[in-house]
């Protein structure tokens, strides 16, 4: 079973021409003008109307050169940045389907669109497909900035650097901010703030939309349970002229009332609501809609823009995880885990809490509106903006925390990564071992965990028997146990799982027959897009009576498949992962794989240790940390990896 496949610098070399362009123009622009007479017209003084001393001219000359150096460097950091936030050719695939459409031909036939969808990422259920003209349709992220007069200069600049970026790389931002109860004055120094600090980073910057949300009369909050935003877009010019553009827009917390014809703030998350229906074609209002500028009337399902992304950078971060530390939660599957997270949310104490449980409906609404490929992050103002306190006292300074580092891996922007991946930094599967005793190996004063949290509609998790009616344990002998026959397992679609996954085809009575009376339980992610089987194996040779009374039944994974279509970067193999080691065998696991196996590393990574059996083909894995200090169960673990007998129809041994 493959689950990444190697680099390949030259796709990436495609997939940076994007930013390479950007780069270029942004050159030419800031290239001195080739006149000597400008300079001086441009330094005139305002005091007594006499000429700049030539000697200025070269000053302005130098400082430009030396601005232009800086640029340089930045641009060259940045195309690092990129070609480094992927390895795998899948990754750059999908990125190109979605962002790397040829500027010399905006004109495509809808039918030829390439979606995201296409891309083997989260696939959950039929999508209903909308047509659009992808010339007009941009990529787009909704932004929402937490408290941004709490951000310092450094942090304002070095988000809209990130933005920026993102633009280059395809995907613009729509930004609300939220200052909480702030001053209307308040407010506007901070837009002010944004607006100047991106247009400091290439060319449009970004542009303010002060007249495009509005309170319909009648208005309720209560219009939906699901998405309960009661604002529209009013003015849709207004947004979507300067997106096609290329501007990043700021788009105001206020909205005006056509109930009482003024204007009166709003909560920022109700504008990303409402921006998310518009830009997806699903903003209805009772009254019929008439185009701004043309006059016709507007087409309802038509959509706007593509919402990739939700962003919201907070200055608490991500959610928090009570098994990280000082950290956040790497990644939320939002179908299994919103209800236990936001009821934890919601009975903390802390203030923080108070920001993270807004921040989990938040993306939950947004991502129920746009398609199943869209996903949200939450971060930190420090690592949106990509800088690295060494003390604690800049983290706090600078409103966040600062990510730690997984071996020898370099420092990443989240945002970029997951533009190019649709991945967070770290696998929501590492053991937090593998996290954060490299970050202390790496940088000692510098050791914080991850604080940002990528979120998505994810996966249904299935289990049987259900661990939190009962926690796992051996079967006595003769008594009831679970069958793959039994009807709550769909068989056929198990085998075929198991058959794409491998790409070989399994004997099903022969498996059938092997597990039957050993079988511990099954997983099942979504519609069988994933799985593993799980059984309790004994050492050969020993009765199962005895073994169940000595306490040797070895929990073994047997089987971990995953659709070929949902490996890589949906995040499928995690779930199923996590899923086996935190639910169903939390006291350890383990498992055999051919010693040339390509998904090793990626078995490697998430185990307490690996073993390559002598005089076998076989590596062992396991996840028990303290299976090295039993000598006994180190025995019973090899045993068992050395004597399972596959289940192949070709008659090979199995990978």
């Amino acid at each position: 079973m493959m689950l990444a496949r190697g680099p390949s610098s030259g796709v990436w070399k495609k997939a940076t021409e994007a930013a390479q362009a950007s780069i270029r123009r942004e050159q030419r622009q800031n290239r001195p003008p080739t006149s000597t007479a400008t300079p001086h017209r441009r330094c005139l003084s305002s005091e007594n109307g006499a000429r700049t001393p030539k000697t200025n001219g070269a000053a302005i000359r130098s400082s430009t050169s030396a601005e232009t150096k800086q640029k340089r460097e930045l641009d060259r950091a940045f195309l690092i940045s990129v070609l480094e936030s992927s390895p795998t050719r899948r990754d750059a695939k999908a990125y190109l389907q979605t962002y790397g459409g040829s500027s010399k031909q905006p004109s495509v036939k809808p039918e030829g669109i390439i979606a995201v969808s296409d891309s083997p990422r989260f696939v959950q259920g039929p999508e209903k497909q909308i047509v659009e003209n992808a010339s007009e349709a941009p990529h787009v992220a909704l932004v929402t900035l937490r408290d941004p007069q709490s951000w310092g200069d450094d942090l304002v600049d070095g988000v809209a650097k990130t933005l920026s970026q993102l633009r280059d790389l395809g995907l613009l931002s729509v930004i609300t901010l939220d200052c909480g109860s702030a001053s209307k004055e308040v407010v506007a120094q901070q837009t002010d703030r944004v607006i100047q600090a991106a247009g400091r980073h290439g060319s449009p910057g970004a542009q303010f939309v002060d007249s495009g949300i509005r309170i319909p009369e009648g208005a309720s909050r209560s219009v939906s349970s699901v998405t309960p935003s009661y604002v529209q877009v009013g003015f849709e010019e207004a947004l979507t002229a300067p997106l096609r553009n290329g501007y990043l827009v700021v788009v105001s917390s206020r909205a005006f009332s056509d109930e009482t014809l003024k204007s009166t703030p709003v909560d920022a998350e109700e504008v990303i609501l409402a921006l998310a229906k518009f830009f997806s074609g699903l903003q209805f209002d009772h009254r019929p809609a008439m185009d701004e500028v043309s006059g016709k009337a507007s087409k309802g399902t038509l959509r706007r823009a593509l919402v990739d992304r939700i962003i919201v950078i907070d200055p608490n971060g991500g959610i928090p995880s009570t098994s990280q530390g000082d950290g956040a939660r790497v990644f939320v599957n939002l179908e299994e885990e919103f209800a236990r997270l936001q009821d934890g949310l919601n009975a903390d104490a802390l203030s923080d809490s108070t920001s993270h449980s807004k921040n989990l409906p938040l993306v939950r609404s947004a991502l129920a509106i746009l398609p199943s490929t869209a996903s949200a992050v939450i971060t930190s103002p420090t690592e949106a903006a990509n800088l690295r306190p060494q003390r604690d006292s800049d983290v706090a300074s600078r409103g966040g925390l600062v990510a730690g580092q997984v071996g020898t891996r370099r420092w990443q922007n989240p945002l970029i990564h997951n533009l190019l991946t649709d991945r967070p930094i770290y696998s929501s599967s590492l053991p937090i071992g593998r996290i954060k005793s490299a970050a202390h190996r790496a940088e000692p004063t510098n050791s914080r965990m991850p604080t940002t949290t990528l979120a998505k509609k994810g996966l249904p998790v299935t289990i049987f028997p259900d661990p939190r009616a009962a926690p796992w344990s051996p079967p006595k002998p003769g008594g009831p146990r679970l069958r793959l026959t039994d009807t709550c397992i769909d068989l056929p679609r198990l085998v075929h799982l198991i058959n794409d996954s491998f790409s070989r085809k399994l004997d099903v009575e022969h498996y059938l027959h092997r597990v039957e009376d050993s079988l511990a339980g099954i997983i099942i992610a979504g519609e069988y897009e994933g799985g593993a089987i799980l059984t309790w194996e004994r050492p050969f040779g020993l009765p199962e009576e005895e073994a169940y009374n000595q306490g040797r039944l070895i929990p073994y994974l047997d089987k971990f498949a995953v659709l070929k279509k949902s490996q890589g970067a949906g995040g499928v193999a995690d779930i199923v992962f996590n899923a086996m080691v935190r639910d169903c065998f939390p006291g350890g696991v383990c498992w055999r794989s051919r010693r040339n196996n390509p998904v090793n590393k990626w078995y490697f990574e998430r185990s307490a240790g690996a073993w390559k059996l002598p005089e076998s083909s076989w590596a062992m894995f396991w996840t028990d940390p303290d299976a090295l200090r039993n000598d006994r169960l180190m025995r019973d673990y090899e045993d068992v990896c050395r004597n399972v007998v596959p289940s192949w129809a070709d008659g090979k041994q199995a990978d």
